[in-house]
């Protein structure tokens, strides 16, 4: 039966004023509500800059609690306008502990869950590490008022494990916030194999498991301000590649962003496809448990 839900990813730049930022991100979800979005997603870590670009004991400033400001002003949005929210925020859970997590807001302006990212990078211009201890919420959807969100962040995006996890646990769909991009050195050929990859490996999340997928990135430069603001030992910075995309359950693309431009992308998700593909593409029942008992090795040596 059919179950369309229009969503709408907010794909924005990001400058230095991080209050600014957060106003801008109101103002989109804003629109997007009033678009006549039900779900509105941001993208990964939209009040700031990208800060993990440099190891910085300052840039624990950034973080807030949760509930704090953030979750109260998507609160209020959320139930001004009935709308449910995905927003990233840098959680500070108590002094010395900290983490990258999505948290849901519901379309009564209630927090109806979060989820702390589980898959932490640290390569060059990406220190998450330092900043971000990894989830310990496991892969459990959100229930909301228009279904069960399976959330993750950015670099979960590249594990299967985690979209089969959510799907096993019941997601009606896979909503992943996001920061990727380029290193403005690479060459084109390079960043065309990066971003296909990037597009493919979400889109065959969805295949594999039967379900839309919603992907939010940040777009524009954002450079490397070095440690402690000292741009004499800054690194390239990041050419953030927006694309965010939009898939339904066989992976076919419902709408996608440019690669230089803010949006607010809009899409008429069906949530009830989910049942007719899966009859025809039956993955979940042919799986075999039985023998996957090496899937929880890091390699077989």
């Amino acid at each position: 039966m059919s179950r369309v839900v229009k969503v709408a990813l907010i794909q924005q730049t990001v400058g230095l004023n991080s209050e600014e930022n957060f106003r801008r991100s109101l103002g989109a979800v804003t629109e997007a509500a009033v678009g006549g979005a039900k779900l509105v997603v941001l993208q990964e870590l939209h009040r700031s800059r990208y800060f993990c670009q440099q190891q910085d004991v300052n840039g624990f400033d950034l973080a807030e609690t949760i509930p704090g400001p953030s979750t109260r002003a998507l609160a209020e949005l959320a139930a001004e306008h009935e709308v449910v929210i995905v927003s990233s925020l840098f959680e500070k859970r108590t002094a010395g502990l900290y983490h990258n997590t999505a948290v849901v807001l519901d379309s009564d302006g209630t927090i109806a869950g979060r989820y702390r990212k589980m898959h932490i990078p640290d390569d060059p211009g990406f220190y998450e590490k330092f900043y971000f201890s990894p989830g310990d919420l496991g892969f459990e959807p959100i229930q909301t008022r228009l279904g069960k969100l399976g959330v993750l962040v950015c670099w979960d995006q590249w594990f299967p494990e985690a979209a089969r996890l959510m799907t096993l646990a019941g997601a009606e769909l896979l909503i992943y916030p996001t920061a990727i991009g380029w290193d403005p050195t690479d060459d084109v050929a390079e960043k065309k194999r990066q971003i296909d990859a990037w597009i493919i490996s979400q889109r065959a999340h969805a295949v594999a498991n039967g379900l839309p997928v919603l992907s939010c990135n940040r777009v524009g430069f954002e450079p490397d301000p070095g440690p402690n603001g000292d741009n004499s030992r800054a690194g390239a910075g990041i050419g953030f590649w927006g694309n965010s995309f939009v898939a339904g359950p066989q992976g076919e693309l419902l709408a996608q962003a440019s690669t230089e431009d803010e949006h607010i992308l809009f899409a008429d998700v069906d949530l009830g496809r989910s049942e007719t593909v899966r009859r025809i593409w039956p993955y979940l029942r042919d799986r075999r448990v039985d023998s996957y008992a090496d899937l929880q090795k890091l390699f077989r040596d």
